[in-house]
């Protein structure tokens, strides 16, 4: 049997069920993988049998219908797909889904059944669907499938029904609108849908620094013993272990600091995927968000980042195609790491200013903007690259298990890609720092500090923030804090949080998307974060004088 017979390509708009409809038929967690023959990464869920069901991105803008035809153009050797469509908006999803898979061997799953079962049309249209098409068209609740319609997609799966262009009609099939909330207003639903985005991620991090700050002590008493056995080996090995990046010396900080934020925050999103709610918040945001080159659902992985960068650039798999590079380059520029916030406050603390916050937080957020609109990609600044989701998905209580789905995902990516990343990288300081190479860089750029209006102290937080970000903790030591300005304090802390990724963020970001991306992206960074930084030099010189 040839083996892309084993294949089944899942496709559908966002938050149709698709991810809760695979895990259900397979009873198994997804795995993410390049499919082969194209370069797109896809969540792929294996069943007992051997069935391989491969989630595809889910289509949010007209150009992502665009970007998936292209994907079944070049997938040509698999040729059977299931079609998820809302039974709500049966007629626009077949209208844009149908066109995609013109010649394949197909079903359609039709999801939000419970939503509409009871209307009588509804199931007459059903039935008149499958007269006119040949195809099995099978309604389902997603998030609680039997056991026989799990029986009847698999069974159905294997009559290689082919789908036609033209083989029915849609016109008049019924479309349900879900009921409208405050988010739906203009000006008070985009108040609410940037709280909604917002808060989670403060009260995350909020959280878990609490927790953080109480658990640092015992776990590094719990290292301890190993860090003091380490002293003994030889030098070299001593100094990667238990150096100033070494492994033993940052390992903890990873899971005491990161590891709560990505956790806490990804059953926030879980429970905002699940609920539909986040369908709702991206909506809208999208009128105000887009003129960024961005929608409401890129804006989320930005903030994702202040858990962790990495898995936010992960979950960017499923970024429009014309907004993944904008986002990644946000994520990179503007979104801080848990304990890199945690530093920059507590940094703000050890001079007595910690009302220095506020200011930073906010050109933060307008220098993240206005980077993004001008890397932003034309396609997705256009008014014509519209939505397709708008003002149709239904909110509902979402299942525990529905919500941990989802943030396992995010949770896997964490300790699948940052851990291992995160290793290496200390390995590679630890190096770099044992044979002087760092201090050597430091000295070098030193001089430079005179053009930001620093000491030139200033130069080794900034530095060793590019490494790990919560080098900017070096700003507290006292000498160099005490003669430290407010605007000086906020010029180098922003300096060093934006000038460039750390070093984990920067090779996940290569591994993504490639090294030519990350050469131009890092560029552009770092040429954009230094015009900030002297404008506000420019600024606190006018206000401070």
């Amino acid at each position: 049997m040839n083996k892309s017979s084993n294949f089944t390509l899942v496709i559908g708009k966002e938050s149709v069920g698709k991810s809760s409809l695979i895990s259900s038929l397979t009873g198994k967690y997804a795995y993410s993988a390049n499919f082969r023959g194209s370069t797109v990464d896809c969540d792929h869920y294996e069943a007992e049998s051997g069935e391989i069901f491969v989630d595809t991105p889910g289509i949010f803008r007209e150009s992502d219908a665009e970007s998936t035809a292209k994907f079944l153009d070049n997938i040509t050797e698999y040729d059977r797909v299931l079609l998820v469509a809302q039974g709500t908006h049966l007629a626009d999803d077949l209208n844009d889904l149908i066109p995609l898979a013109i010649g394949k061997q197909g079903v359609i799953a039709v999801t939000f059944w419970d939503k509409i079962q009871n209307n009588t049309k509804s199931v007459e249209n059903i039935c008149s669907l499958c007269k006119a098409s040949g195809l099995p068209f099978i309604p389902i609740d997603a998030r609680s499938i039997s056991d026989a319609e799990k029986n009847k997609i698999l069974e159905s799966l294997q009559l290689k029904s082919e789908i036609k262009q033209n083989s029915f009609k849609t016109n008049k099939l019924f479309r349900f609108n879900s009921p409208k909330t405050l988010i739906e207003s203009k000006v008070l639903g985009l108040i609410i849908a940037f709280l909604l985005i917002f808060l989670p991620a403060a009260v995350a991090v909020w959280m878990a620094n609490s927790f953080a700050g109480i658990i640092e002590t015992p776990i590094k008493n719990i290292f301890q013993p190993i860090v003091e056995l380490s002293q003994n080996l030889p030098t070299f090995l001593s100094h990667i272990l238990v150096g100033n990046y070494g492994f033993l010396t940052m390992f903890p900080l990873m899971f005491v600091w990161a590891f709560p934020t990505v956790l806490l925050y990804a059953i926030f999103l879980g429970f905002y995927k699940a609920s539909g709610l986040l369908e709702r918040i991206t909506t809208a945001l999208h009128p105000v968000i887009r003129h960024f080159g961005i929608d409401g659902r890129d804006l989320v992985r930005i903030v994702m980042g202040f858990g962790c960068n990495v898995p936010a650039v992960v979950q960017t798999r499923s970024c429009s195609s014309c907004s993944r590079g904008t986002c990644v380059s946000a994520i990179a520029f503007g979104s801080a790491c848990s304990y890199q916030f945690a530093a920059t406050i507590g940094v703000f603390a050890a001079a007595n200013k910690p009302f220095l916050v506020l200011p930073y937080l906010a050109y933060l957020l307008i220098t993240t903007l206005i980077y993004a609109r001008i890397i932003a990609d034309k396609s997705a600044l256009s008014n014509r690259n519209l939505l397709v989701i708008d003002g149709r998905i239904f909110l509902q209580m979402p299942q525990l298990k529905d919500v941990w789905r989802e943030a396992f995902s995010t949770i896997k990516s964490f300790l699948r890609q940052a851990v291992p990343i995160f290793f290496a990288i200390t390995i590679i300081a630890s190096v770099l720092d044992f044979f002087g190479v760092v201090n050597w860089v430091v000295a070098l750029l030193s001089p430079a500090m005179s053009i930001f209006n620093l000491p030139l102290e200033s130069a080794l937080p900034i530095i060793f923030s590019t490494i790990r970000k919560d080098g900017i903790l070096l700003f507290a030591e006292p000498n160099l804090v005490n003669q430290l300005s407010s605007i000086q304090l906020l010029t180098a802390t922003f300096f060093a949080v934006v000038a460039l990724p750390c070093l984990v963020t920067t090779w996940t970001i290569r591994k993504e998307l490639g090294t030519l991306f990350t050469l131009k992206m890092l560029g552009k960074q770092f040429g954009f974060a230094t015009i900030c930084t002297l404008v506000l030099v420019f600024a606190g010189k006018i206000l401070w004088n």
